[in-house]
């Protein structure tokens, strides 16, 4: 299965992909972080953010996204940026026919590191050992993503299963030729 994984953010938007076999093993398929400068306003970031994810799904041809669940914070300006930074993601799979998933960030750091309550280091050493990289994803945000991505291949098929049986017939039969398409492009590269 091939995941990706979103840590949004409006002036870092980590991005992750991995494929994930049956087995549990991962392979890293991309990471990165779409930036948006902190001067523009709120809708061109916005755009800046919908683009750089617009190219990832383009490129990658994720089977799912799972974004990180926006939780109450106390600086209103970051959960607002982050709100919208994730329903961004959240709408352009919705648009590419993807099924998504959200998951807290303590539920990701939990399959990770079997600790809810992780680190940031933790995480990402983790990240790094499971997809047997020579060195920790950074910034925090692209490792983030990448556990987010594991995180839902280890645990969303419930989730998945649960959103797809939500789908009308015909809602089923246009993501599946979604999906036929998307695979007749992959094919012919």
């Amino acid at each position: 299965m091939r995941v990706l994984g979103i840590d949004p953010g409006l002036t870092r938007c980590g991005v992750g992909i991995v494929d994930v076999r049956r087995d549990r093993t991962a392979t890293l398929v991309h990471v990165g972080v779409v930036r948006s400068p902190v001067d523009a306003s709120v809708a061109e970031r916005l755009a800046i953010i919908a683009a750089g994810i617009r190219v990832v799904l383009e490129e990658h041809r994720p089977e799912v996204v799972a974004v990180e669940r926006v939780f109450a914070q106390q600086n209103r300006s970051t959960v607002m940026g982050t709100a919208q930074a994730a329903g961004v993601a959240l709408l352009l799979a919705a648009e590419a026919g993807l099924p998504t998933a959200t998951h807290t960030p303590s539920e990701v750091k939990a399959a990770i590191t079997g600790y809810g309550s992780a680190d940031k280091l933790q995480v990402q050493t983790m990240v790094a050992r499971v997809l047997r990289l020579e060195e920790l994803p950074r910034p925090a945000d692209a490792a983030d993503a990448l556990a987010l991505a594991l995180c839902h291949a280890w645990r969303g098929a419930p989730a998945e299963a649960a959103a797809d049986a939500a789908l009308t017939p015909a809602q089923r039969a246009w993501a599946e030729a979604e999906k036929r398409t998307r695979n007749r492009g992959a094919l012919a590269r």
